[in-house]
Parts: structure tokens; sequence; C-alpha cells
């Protein structure tokens, strides 16, 4: 499906330096803020205290937030869970803080603050209070830096055994520039890294894999009709003749992405701001990123075309 088809061939390697630098600078400064500033990791990787509320009416999670806030809890999540009627509330490890306390000081705090902006007077229950230690945030560290590579050894196999080398190596340096620059703006802005941000993460470089395997695809075709063309122009062909579907592809996701930015409130706007990172970069690299590396890399048709093998007449 095409919504437009270019019919002149879009010179992107004939600047493939510029972009690529433009890659490195950036990389650069997110490996620089990563180093210097760190992420803001959430509660689930540092530690803290996990309260499930259920209410018998939809309560107002802003102003719950505001009370706690008030009331000293810094840097604490308020999210519906499950329903609207269900609220998780996560407190962040404090030092100073006894963790058997905190249930309590939290009930406090949700005794004054009631439906629709009324004081006080809402039926609601503690149905879980959960310790988060360190060691099970640590744990979760480990397992999602683990799950992280587990993926791109993945991605790097597929490609390989469908494509080149040159190919795996190509997409997997793109997709790993993605995940270091979501990490980098999540670092310069201190948002907080949780879970769902881990999950994004992860989602990124599965989608940003598809778009490179649909570039490389083309370019594998392109060598295989076209002899006339030389390295260059054949990526240019490929980038160009995609350039239809990655819109179409790309241009759907996003809006879903953009919708959960905007209504999905406070337990969605990391997540889905992650995607949209991700979603933006992703096109860029596979692009502008992994198609000069793929060139540079000495990749020809001579890779692709089998060598016609001459049979031997049988002697009689």
């Amino acid at each position: 499906m095409e919504f437009f088809r270019i019919r002149k061939d879009i010179p992107f390697m004939r600047h493939a330096l510029v972009f690529n630098v433009i890659s490195l600078i950036t990389f650069l400064l997110a490996v620089f803020f990563l180093a210097s500033r760190g992420l803001h990791l959430s509660v689930e990787f540092t530690g803290g205290t996990l309260i499930e509320v259920g209410y018998s009416q939809a309560p107002d999670l802003q102003q719950i937030r505001k009370q706690l806030e008030v009331d000293g809890f810094t840097d604490t999540q308020v999210q519906n869970f499950g329903s609207s009627r269900d609220v998780l509330i996560r407190v962040p490890l404090s030092k100073g803080a006894e963790s058997s306390k905190v249930g309590d000081q939290v009930r406090a705090s949700l005794e004054k603050v009631g439906t629709g902006g009324t004081v006080s007077g809402t039926a609601f229950e503690l149905k879980r209070v959960e310790f988060v230690g360190p060691q099970v945030g640590k744990e979760l560290a480990e397992d999602g830096a683990l799950a992280l590579l587990l993926v791109v050894i993945g991605i790097m196999l597929y490609l390989a055994m469908r494509f080149e080398w040159r190919f795996a190596l190509s997409a997997i340096i793109a997709n790993m520039h993605d995940v270091v620059i979501i990490l980098g703006f999540f670092a310069f802005f201190q948002w907080e890294f949780s879970l769902p941000v881990l999950a994004a993460v992860l989602a990124v470089l599965g989608y940003s894999v598809n778009e490179s395997v649909v570039v490389f695809d083309r370019v594998r075709e392109t060598f295989k009709k076209r002899r006339g063309m030389t390295t260059p122009e054949v990526l240019n062909h490929a980038i160009t003749s995609t350039i239809s579907r990655t819109i179409i592809t790309h241009g759907s996701t996003q809006m879903m992405v953009t919708s959960m930015l905007i209504f999905g409130g406070p337990a969605l706007h990391y997540f889905a701001l992650a995607l949209t990172i991700g979603i933006l970069f992703g096109i860029y690299s596979s692009v502008l990123v992994a198609s000069p590396l793929v060139m540079w890399m000495g990749v020809s048709r001579e890779q692709f075309i089998q060598p016609k093998v001459e049979k031997q007449e049988a002697v009689v």
C-alpha cells in the first residue's frame, strides 16, 4: 500500500557523512549525560513502598498527589490500577523513614482527601501495602539489563542469518544508537525511569529493527534486479521506495502513542514519551545511520548473487 510514489531517488548517501557526524555527536552527548547525571530510577529499582487503595467512588488523583506532597511525600507516584476506583501509590525509599509506618502515614493523608474535591468522608480501603527493598530493585535492574542484552543478541543473529553480517552489525549499531539516545533524554531531563519505560525501550528495539529490515530487504532486492547501479544508488533507491510505507507505518503508530501521551495521564506519560523519542530516532537511524554503515562496510552486489556453477559434461 502506498499513498504516493517518488519517481526520482533522493540522494541520501550524498550527505551520509554529515548525518553520521550528527548522530555521533548526539550519541556522545547521551553517553555524557548518562555518565554525569545518571537515570532517575523509580521505586521498582530503588526500593520503597507500594500501596494499593480501593475507593467506593473514583477519586481525584491530582488532589491525592497534592495532599501527599503537602504531607512530605516527595516524588510519589499516584495512578489508577485496574479501574478508576483502584489507585496504586508508590512511595520512594527515604532516609530516616520507617517503612512499617508509611502505610499508616499515607492512610492519614488519604483521609484528608475525598472524591471530587470534598474533604474526607470518602470510603476507601488499603488493599495492599508492600515494601520493595533495595535488593529487589537491584535484581529488577539486572534482569532488565539482561533482557536488553538478549534482545540485542537475538536481533543480531536474526539479521546475520536473514541477510549478511554487515547488515546485522549496522542494524544493531543503529538500534543501540536509538536506545542510548532515549536513555540520554531521560538522564538529561531527569525523567523517571520505571518498568513501563524499560518496556518502551525494548519495544523500540524491535520496532526500529523492523524498519531496518524493510530497507535492507529492498537493498537486497535491488542488488539482484538492477545491475548497473552503484552501491550508493542502490541504497538511495531502497530508502526512497520505502518512504511511503515508512510514513504510513510510523505515522499510524505515532498517532496512537500521541493519544497516550496527551490523554493517558501520568501513568502512561513517560512510557509514551520514550516511544515517541524511539519512533522518531528509529526512522532516522534506519535511513541515515544503518544504511551509510552498510555502504562503508563494503556491501556489494556480488555478496547476493550466487555464482553459476558450470556442469561438466558426462564422458561417454
